[in-house]
């Protein structure tokens, strides 16, 4: 790779960590203030605000920190997943919430679930952690001893959460939508790490993808 790519690469990575860590910064403040202005609101509504706003500000410390990758996949697409992936189905915060007790506490469920799952993947996942599909190493450890994209499920089951809190036909079809990306983007990601880790072979080989005996 030149030094002009490797610069450009470097200053995309950092923008990308200053948009996303102010845009979750940003998601956490507005559902804090709703928070605030609700405090009368049933405990359970409460409880799920919480959680998301928690959630909202571990994202954001996350994409700010993460390392620099000695590889990511070429051309927009996989930058486009990456990117609607990543950022989309947040929006969904801003389409209101139910009063009603059972969505709110299984949305906290989910949430506190996904947040869990998140941090003990990065715990194993270290400097390996991205957005845009990118290889580093094949990490084998935790989660990753059973699916290769334990990541991803952690994300798509606080997605869930978010929904839950707003259930609507028009942030069902996001849930749908976003697994889509997410699909895209764990074929873009595996195909990367084809062509840089020769290790992966014979660790993808042995295990699922996402959910053991089905994917």
């Amino acid at each position: 790779m030149s030094t002009i790519a490797i610069s450009k690469t470097s200053s995309y990575d950092r923008t990308m960590q200053l948009f996303g860590g102010m845009w979750f910064m940003l998601l956490a403040l507005g559902v804090a203030i709703k928070i605030g202005s609700s405090a009368h609101d049933p405990w359970p509504s409460l409880l799920s605000s919480v959680c998301l706003a928690v959630f909202y500000v571990l994202l954001a410390l996350l994409v700010i920190t993460r390392p620099p990758a000695k590889a990511q996949a070429n051309g927009r697409l996989p930058r486009i997943a990456a990117f609607v992936g990543t950022y989309m189905p947040w929006t969904i915060a801003f389409f209101g919430e139910t009063d009603k007790a059972l969505p709110n506490l299984a949305s906290t469920a989910c949430v506190l679930i996904g947040m869990i799952m998140m941090l003990v993947t990065i715990r194993h996942l270290g400097r390996s952690f991205s957005l845009v599909p990118q290889a580093r190493n094949v990490v084998q450890t935790g989660p990753y001893r059973w699916i290769k994209h334990p990541l991803y499920l952690a994300e798509e089951i606080a997605v869930l959460g978010v929904v839950l809190r707003s259930p609507t036909p028009l942030t069902a079809a996001l849930l749908v939508l976003h697994i889509g990306v997410q699909v895209c983007r764990i074929y873009y990601e595996e195909d990367l790490l084809r062509r840089n880790c020769p290790e992966y072979s014979d660790y993808e080989a042995s295990r699922w993808r996402v959910i053991p005996y089905v994917w």
